[in-house]
């Protein structure tokens, strides 16, 4: 049981983080003109594994923690707008992001 956990976190994690690419892929997209159908695709790509994945966890998971572990997505996007995008990310989102984090922390325990 607790292997069947860890590896619903395992795909989960890595779930939310290719929707978080897939929404960086699409947000760089508009700024790269010369590789814009490509990285449309791409992030179109990591959408559809990301869908398939989570899927997978939920046909073996309850629905009210794999829907809530999602919140990883928000940490993810935050930190991929901040670091490769160089977006200005205010004190007060930061803040948000680690309570989020700690809320999917506290689920992800449960």
């Amino acid at each position: 049981m607790a292997s069947d956990k860890r590896l619903g976190i395992t795909i989960l994690f890595f779930s939310t983080l290719l929707g978080a690419v897939g929404q960086f892929l699409f947000k760089y997209a508009f700024g790269v003109h010369s590789l814009f159908i490509g990285l449309i695709a791409a992030g179109f790509i990591a959408y559809v594994i990301a869908t398939v994945m989570y899927f997978y966890v939920l046909s073996r998971m309850h629905l009210s923690w794999a829907y809530s572990m999602g919140g990883l997505s928000y940490i993810f996007t935050t930190i991929f707008a901040a670091t490769i995008l160089a977006e200005n990310v205010p004190i007060l989102r930061w803040v948000g992001v680690v309570v989020i984090a700690a809320g999917v922390l506290l689920i992800g325990m449960s």
